[in-house]
């Protein structure tokens, strides 16, 4: 078995003092470093909006963040403001050791659709590209970390089991926005699909 990590989204903006702040996120960086130390395939993921998004209740008049519209792909969650492109907000964590990173997937920078799985985006037809990275480099079993949980995540996962690999989510290196028992809710659907959940300790060595 060939193994890659995932490391999704842990960037300023969905950290503490960020404009759409996972409630400690930043708490899961010293793990995911660790955790880095035993892989050698280890790819981040980048949200990384244009400014004029969809997704973002600013640019929709008279709503307001976590109001929820239909777009021609679904119902969509309007966010506040964020990882805008160019933006401090966008870049990754200062603590995360990005230096051991092998490639940088980026995702949601097309206007019209928001994206919260680093294989496709909400319109489910729209890939990254990163079934063919894995694939190229050999990988068959994916390990994901990263925030949200209950959003990115949770897509990612169930993505990268459609897509054929075996996945496992380090639980205590993520974390979650948690909106009406969110968590818990993706942590069923995850395992429901197959996704194995696990904790860091059962891949660092003491």
């Amino acid at each position: 078995m060939k193994r890659a990590l995932l490391v999704v989204d842990i960037q300023n903006d969905f950290c503490p003092g960020g404009a759409l702040a996972v409630n400690e996120g930043d708490q899961i960086i010293p793990i995911v470093n660790e955790l880095m130390n035993g892989f050698e395939i280890i790819i981040l993921t980048q949200d990384w909006h244009p400014g004029e998004h969809l997704s973002f209740a600013s640019n929709h008049e008279h709503r307001s963040p976590y109001d929820v519209i239909d777009m021609p792909y679904g119902k969509q969650i309007l966010w506040p403001d964020h990882c805008v492109i160019g933006t401090n907000g966008a870049d990754f964590h200062p603590r995360l050791n990005t230096l051991k990173a092998t490639s940088v997937i980026r995702k949601g920078f097309h206007p019209e659709i928001d994206s919260y799985s680093a294989f496709k985006e909400n319109d489910q037809q729209t890939r990254t590209g990163l079934d063919g990275l894995l694939n190229s480099l050999g990988v068959n079993e994916v390990c994901i970390v990263g925030l949200a949980t209950d959003f990115c995540v949770k897509w990612t996962a169930l993505d990268a089991k459609e897509a054929g690999f075996d996945v496992s989510v380090i639980v205590d290196a993520c974390r979650g926005i948690d909106l009406n028992n969110s968590v818990s809710i993706a942590i069923s659907e995850m395992e429901d699909s197959g996704v194995s959940i696990i904790n860091s300790a059962n891949l660092i060595s003491p």
